[in-house]
């Protein structure tokens, strides 16, 4: 269900990539969770209909918590993959599970172990090459450094999403993660949408909305996984998103996978397989863990 989920998801980054080139990041993103809010209102209603209660005021601030991440974290990827081919874009987020377990470490009180760096090194040199491959790139240009720059900035947030979807899953069903993760995006971003997001009209709005079925049809998929296997099982399948990305980047855009982002990837996804198969032992504080 994590490589389905995953696999739509990808698809998804190169239809909103398409929607963000024509709109901007922010128009492409807003309409993209109203159209999703459409989508999952009847299908919310539905579950309560048959019994599901409301969150509580706890669970609430897990989804507004992760809605906002989502919301910053995906303006940001978006409007990178306007200036980065979407696989190099993709090679560079995979530097978020590596940054999750530090997270981890910080929130949960795990102790990393030596083999933790050693993958970070690693995979810091893997984004070392493939930014180097830009920069030194005939068709280097600073909007090009900048996209780099977001994306990088985009996947530290989404590393703190994925600390916070495991325990937003354990607390709340698929149907009700996906409904207010939509809900929260909408209203955050609403009021920016007067001057930054004009209703899209024609072709752009089928676009989206296809864009906002795939990540609404996504979000299940993965809520529904993460509710029944550890994140440490599930996050190192993140990096089969890179062959999907690869394979819309070149239909979708034309865009041709360069050795260097290859190698990089190598290095990135090595180091981060390093860092998550080191068992990391709780920090002994004297009281059980409330986790």
């Amino acid at each position: 269900m994590t490589l389905a989920g995953l696999a739509s998801f990808s698809v998804m980054d190169g239809v909103m990539k398409a929607a963000s080139i024509a709109a901007g990041a922010y128009a492409a993103l807003f309409w993209r969770n109203v159209i999703g809010l459409g989508l999952m209102t009847p299908v919310w209603l539905g579950t309560r209909r048959k019994g599901a209660g409301f969150p509580t005021w706890h669970v609430l601030g897990l989804h507004l918590a992760r809605a906002a991440l989502c919301g910053v974290m995906a303006g940001l990827f978006f409007w990178g993959t306007i200036y980065t081919p979407l696989a190099e874009a993709m090679a560079l987020s995979f530097i978020a599970p590596l940054i999750a377990l530090f997270l981890a470490a910080v929130f949960l009180g795990e102790r990393i172990a030596r083999r933790a760096f050693a993958g970070s090194v690693l995979a810091l040199v893997g984004v070392g090459v493939i930014v180097a491959g830009t920069v030194a790139g005939r068709h280097y240009s600073a909007a090009a450094l900048y996209g780099m720059i977001a994306i990088l900035t985009s996947a530290v947030l989404y590393a703190a999403n994925l600390v916070v979807q495991r325990r937003q899953a354990q607390l709340a069903g698929p149907v009700e993660i996906a409904f207010f993760q939509n809900l929260f995006i909408a209203v955050l971003f609403a009021p920016g949408a007067w001057w930054f997001a004009p209703v899209p009209g024609g072709g752009l709005l089928v676009l989206i909305a296809v864009g906002a079925g795939l990540a609404v049809v996504s979000l299940m998929m993965i809520g529904w996984a993460y509710a029944r296997a550890e994140a440490q099982v599930l996050v190192p399948l993140e990096y089969t998103a890179f062959i999907w990305a690869c394979l819309v980047g070149w239909l979708m855009f034309g865009e041709a996978v360069s050795v260097r982002t290859l190698g990089g990837v190598v290095l990135i996804v090595g180091g981060c397989l390093l860092a998550i198969a080191t068992r990391t032992v709780p920090v002994d504080h004297g009281q059980p863990n409330p986790a």
